[in-house]
Parts: C-alpha cells; sequence; structure tokens
C-alpha cells in the first residue's frame, strides 16, 4: 500500500506519509477481519489438517461467535475510518471486503478464479494507497502488482499441490482441479509477463517524464534475481507455503529486496536530496 506515495513522489511529504500509514492500519484491520471469516468458514477441513487445527477457531480456543463478532466490529471500524480519510479510498476499501468475502464463500472454489481474486485484492491494496493520498498510480505499476501478486499465489498453489501430495484436495479442495504441470505453465507465462511489464514501466517515457531519470532500469537486475531466487526455493528446495515467510526467512531474498527498495528510493528521491 505505501507503494503510492513511494511512486507517487510524496515521500518526502510527512502528511502524506501519515496518512499512507493510516491507510495501511485500515487495510491491516481489514485483512484481519477478512481472516477471521476465512477461519470460521473453514473451521471443519481445519480441524482435519495436523497444521491447522491448533488455530484457535478450529481448536475451540475461540468461538464462532466471538470471532465473527470481531470481524464485523473490525470491517465497521475500518469501514468508518475510511470514511474520514476520503470518499475514495471509503469506496476501495469496501470494494476489497466484498471481493474477499465473496471469496471465502465462494469465489476460492472456483478454478483460476481463485488465484485472480487473490490478485486482484493486492490490486485494490495499490488503489488505495494511491487513492488516499489523491496520486495517480501508472496502469503499468497496476499491471506490475497484479502479475506478481498471481506469480506469488500460483507459487503457493503448487508448493501446497506438492507438499501434500494426495491430501492436497482434503486441505483445498480446488488444488483437486489443478495439477503440477498446469501450474508450471501459469507460472511460467506470469513470471515473464512480471519481467516484462516492470522493464516497460521502468522505461516508459511517462515514467521518464515523471520522475526526470533514465536510470529505473537499472533496478531491473534486482527484480529478476528476486523471482529467480523464488523459483529456485520454490522448485528446489520445495519452499513457498508463505511467500511473506520466506521473504523474511531467506535471507538473500530479503537483503535483495531492501537492496532493490534503497536502489528505487535512491533513483527517485536522491536528486531531491541534493
Amino acid at each position: 500500500m505505501l507503494a503510492g506515495v513511494v511512486f507517487g513522489g510524496r515521500l518526502l511529504e510527512p502528511s502524506a506519509v501519515a496518512i499512507a500509514v493510516a491507510a495501511f492500519a485500515i487495510f491491516c484491520a481489514l485483512s484481519g477481519a477478512i481472516y477471521l471469516i476465512n477461519d470460521v468458514a473453514d473451521r471443519e477441513r481445519d480441524r482435519l489438517d495436523p497444521r491447522k487445527r491448533a488455530r484457535p477457531i478450529a481448536g475451540g480456543r475461540l468461538s464462532v461467535g466471538v470471532a465473527v463478532a470481531a470481524a464485523a466490529a473490525l470491517v465497521g471500524a475500518g469501514l468508518g475510518l475510511s470514511a474520514l480519510l476520503s470518499r475514495p479510498f471509503l469506496v476501495t476499501a469496501l470494494a476489497y471486503v466484498v471481493l474477499l468475502v465473496a471469496y471465502s464463500a465462494w469465489l476460492k472454489h472456483v478454478v483460476i478464479v481463485d488465484v485472480i481474486v487473490v490478485a486482484c485484492g493486492f490490486v485494490l491494496r495499490a488503489v488505495a494507497g494511491a487513492v488516499v493520498i489523491d496520486v495517480e498510480m501508472s496502469g503499468w505499476l497496476l499491471i506490475c502488482t497484479i502479475l506478481l501478486a498471481l506469480f506469488l499465489a500460483l507459487g503457493k498453489r503448487r508448493y501446497e499441490y506438492v507438499a501434500l501430495e494426495q491430501d492436497a484436495a482434503r486441505h483445498r479442495p480446488i488444488l483437486a482441479e489443478y495439477s503440477p504441470a498446469l501450474l508450471d505453465q501459469m507460472i511460467a507465462v506470469v513470471t515473464a509477463s512480471t519481467v516484462t511489464a516492470y522493464a516497460l514501466y521502468t522505461m516508459s517515457p511517462e515514467t521518464v517524464a515523471k520522475f526526470h531519470t533514465h536510470l529505473l532500469p537499472a533496478t531491473l537486475p534486482f527484480v529478476l534475481y528476486g523471482i529467480f531466487r523464488y523459483l529456485y526455493l520454490l522448485y528446489q528446495r520445495r519452499l513457498g507455503g508463505n511467500p511473506s515467510e520466506l521473504l523474511l526467512g531467506d535471507r538473500a531474498l530479503l537483503i535483495n529486496t531492501v537492496c532493490w527498495i534503497c536502489a528505487v528510493l535512491l533513483i527517485i528521491y536522491g536528486m531531491r536530496l541534493e
């Protein structure tokens, strides 16, 4: 969500950063509510999974009534605070909640649509981060966001399918509609598309005019390494169940991400600090 501040050129404005951080906190609350709803819906299936049966709802430590009430409170508070920030942000937050509730209730059982909806959730976060500070987000950047999110979602599906083997469908019923070969083809398409879209974004006349620099293509090697490193961990190390844990747990991937962030900030804002 903070991409809107960075790529919108507003990172050096304290008021914009404060608003973006508040928006990020609101979406954290909304995401927490969705997780509660999803755990309530999957509680019976989670009790059959050795790794998930210890979750508070599946394990019986948190009652369904309390979980639903907490989710409703988080959604109500999140949308209420969203209205205080801006109307476009409220609309985006509401769309995010509706989309992910629909995912928990139905769309996660529709093949291909399930991963596209997950990716759209990340796009809505990026859009929310832009509209809350009233900046226009590049279409190329939104394309990169949905492609990267698809890349991670498909990688997670493949990890689950391979790691769980015959128990995959019991863990996540939609996995019965996939196969490693199909997921490999989809990952290959999305991988190439992500790299191409990011390269075109960094070189587009719109981007050059906005940031007054031709140097953003220099960040492409970090993107290439990050994607290739993730593929290595997915295929060779058989990891990838939780992309966020993988990012924090793999030192090389974490260092590369930090280097990419530093390179982007230096290129976009370095000249402004001189």
